[in-house]
């Protein structure tokens, strides 16, 4: 026993002076709650962020790269070719259409059985694509109901005009203003100008600047006011229910029409155009 404990006290002398550890026989010892076992050196751990004073991240911590202050941007996407809708009427490089000669000596015929007083006038070229083909000058849109002033259109707007008056308005204004007498005169507010829709600087171009409308602004008669054209949806005489009337009868004749409950830029007029459309599709509101 003496001598065990003799050479186990030299080993134990012998390890101190050599730094040679103790060889191990029992299991790796457990880190104890609250302390931090040391990570190895070869594993690389990344910078933790700094917090801010309310809780928000900055950068990296100090000894992480910087960021370059002058970091390039990407160049701006190259601009696509404009919209319609975002064109003048110089950038759309309008033409303007052919009209048959037998389609429009057809026209004139039914023009004159009405009584329609009209003439043809020299081919109409405004420049990009605003113009008529064969255009012509109405005075009167039938006998006796003067034009005010002289409407230039196509001769289809002047032939539809002439059916929608003789059909619908005449008879309308008969039963609505009996005291007033026939209309005399229809006071309109465009025929043909050479702009793009309701004035704008881009956008679709006008059937105005085709000769294929009419603005209709007022009805004169023998006696009595004006009726004007006007808001009057919710009017509940007479003479609102002839625009009413006037307005959807239009749709039978033009296949345009705009009345003052369309939108703020005709609240002062009718808007009546022949646009052709796919599958003779009519727009009337």
């Amino acid at each position: 026993m003496t001598r065990t404990l003799a050479v186990t006290t030299a080993f134990l002398c012998l390890t101190i002076l050599t730094g040679a550890q103790l060889p191990t026989t029992g299991p790796t010892p457990q880190t104890k709650p609250g302390e931090q076992q040391e990570k190895p050196a070869d594993i690389e751990v990344a910078p933790k962020p700094q917090s801010k004073p309310d809780g928000g991240e900055t950068g990296p911590a100090s000894g992480a790269a910087p960021v370059p202050a002058d970091k390039p941007t990407a160049p701006p996407e190259k601009q696509g070719p404009k919209l319609p809708s975002q064109q003048t009427l110089e950038e759309q490089h309008l033409t303007i259409a052919s009209e048959s000669d037998d389609e429009h000596s057809a026209c004139v015929a039914e023009l004159r059985s009405l009584g329609v007083v009209f003439q043809d006038i020299s081919r109409i070229d405004g420049g990009n694509g605003c113009g008529i083909d064969k255009p012509i000058k109405v005075s009167e849109a039938l006998p006796g109901i003067r034009l005010k002033p002289d409407g230039v259109f196509r001769c289809p707007v002047a032939l539809a005009l002439a059916r929608w008056m003789k059909e619908s308005v005449i008879p309308a204004a008969a039963a609505a203003a009996p005291d007033q007498g026939r209309i005399t005169t229809i006071n309109q507010a465009s025929s043909y100008i050479c702009r793009l829709r309701n004035g704008a600087d881009t956008g679709k171009v006008s059937e105005h600047a085709r000769g294929n409308a009419i603005d209709v602004a007022s009805f004169s008669f023998e006696k009595g006011k004006d009726i004007a054209v006007m808001p009057r949806r919710e009017d509940p005489t007479l003479v609102g229910a002839f625009q009413r009337t006037v307005s959807a009868s239009g749709c039978l004749y033009f296949t345009t029409v705009l009345d003052p409950e369309s939108d703020a830029a005709h609240e002062t007029h009718f808007h009546l155009d022949v646009i052709e459309r796919k599958g003779g599709y009519r727009y009337c509101h």
